[in-house]
């Protein structure tokens, strides 16, 4: 009997966009190939836009340069960070699916300790689909993946669980550490691999790393702004660490999970940690006050949907962090851009928009 050679369809492959921040070429892809090909990709090409990107043949794409930002929009290209991986936000703005899986152009396939190429993408999308559970922790993580359930005693009123909003996954190789922390520990590297999703408890921040992150952008996606960072700012790589102090307080507010844990990417590069030090240094006096502010921050109940969170998150932003440093003020104000221009590009006239101004190219 004949067998077909046909690639299965891969998971939500009409309803999911990939975004890549870069300012190099884009041969790290060819090692993704096999799991990215039938996706399409929105490149968010960062820095010198008379730069060419390369892209290796066969990838369905679009490609975004800050020409291409300051032409769709306008005045309020201002809130799109320029010099910094910040810039991967107006992926998720111009988008027109319902989830993102975000990825660093350093980032490879891993292995799973069995020696087997790990689907990251895939897991994410599993992790998506399932249920979280914020309300009480389950000692066996993730009961919803095969081969676990609700441990005894387990309320069965919550087992139900929330949609989950946001899946954070990890790296192999290279930690996601800050300066500080770099400089002590300059060969550590990261070689345990812990099979394991859980749930971030309601009330509970974490710090989110933008290298290797899906989210459902009809769930959570206008509060997934990276902030103001890089070129002209005083502060850098805490773009990813903002949008997800954001992201959690509205993800507790309106009822909906965040998981972190599998997958694995391998990271492939350190930064610099003199240069990050630099980009660092006002962020790690900064979050001692900011993150006090987000575990105290309440959201008034009226605040329905995450464009009205976000807004009223922008005026507590403006009040208590502006007398921290008058960049908050700032931020404040793009925050509320942000929103604003999300609205606009994703409902003009009050309906989705259709059309995007980048470079395309399909298979």
């Amino acid at each position: 009997m004949a067998t077909s050679s046909a690639k299965p369809t891969p998971l939500l492959k009409d309803e999911l966009d990939i975004v890549i921040p870069t300012i190099r070429n884009l041969d790290f892809l060819e090692m993704w190939r096999p799991f990215f090909e039938q996706y399409h990709l929105i490149i968010v090409q960062d820095g010198d836009p008379s730069r060419t990107i390369r892209v290796p043949d066969g990838f369905d794409y679009e490609l975004f340069n800050r020409n291409d930002i300051n032409k769709i929009l306008g005045p309020k290209a201002s809130c799109i960070s320029f010099k910094d991986s910040a810039c991967r936000c107006f992926g998720y703005l111009v988008s027109k699916k319902k989830y993102i899986f975000t990825i660093d152009d350093d980032c490879f396939v891993a292995k799973d300790p069995s020696g087997k190429d790990i689907n990251a993408l895939e897991q994410h999308i599993k992790n998506l689909l399932t249920p979280s559970t914020p309300h009480f922790f389950n000692t066996l993580y993730d009961p919803y993946r095969e081969g676990a359930d609700f441990v005894r005693g387990y309320p069965f009123s919550l087992r139900e669980g929330v949609p989950t909003a946001v899946s954070h996954g990890l790296w192999l190789n290279i930690p996601d550490y800050d300066a500080p922390t770099q400089l002590v520990k300059p060969r550590e590297r990261n070689t345990r691999y812990v099979d394991a999703v859980m749930t971030v408890p309601k009330g509970t921040l974490f710090p989110m790393c933008g290298m290797n992150l899906a989210f459902d952008r009809e769930l959570i996606g206008p509060a997934m702004y990276f902030g103001l960072m890089g070129d002209g700012q005083p502060i850098g790589r805490y773009d990813d660490m903002w949008a997800g102090w954001c992201v959690k307080v509205i993800c507790d507010h309106l009822g909906l999970g965040v998981k972190t844990g599998l997958p694995y990417i391998w990271h492939s590069k350190a930064s610099n940690p003199f240069v990050n030090l630099k980009k660092e240094y006002n962020g790690i006096f900064w979050q001692e006050r900011a993150i006090p502010f987000f575990q105290s921050l309440a959201i008034p109940k009226d605040c329905t949907t995450v464009q009205k969170c976000y807004r009223a998150l922008a005026d507590q932003v403006k009040t208590k962090l502006g007398e921290v440093d008058p960049y908050f003020i700032k931020l404040a104000d793009a925050m509320v851009t942000w929103i604003e221009a999300w609205d606009e590009v994703n409902y003009p006239g009050g309906k989705p928009a259709k059309q995007s101004n980048g470079t395309s190219k399909s298979k």
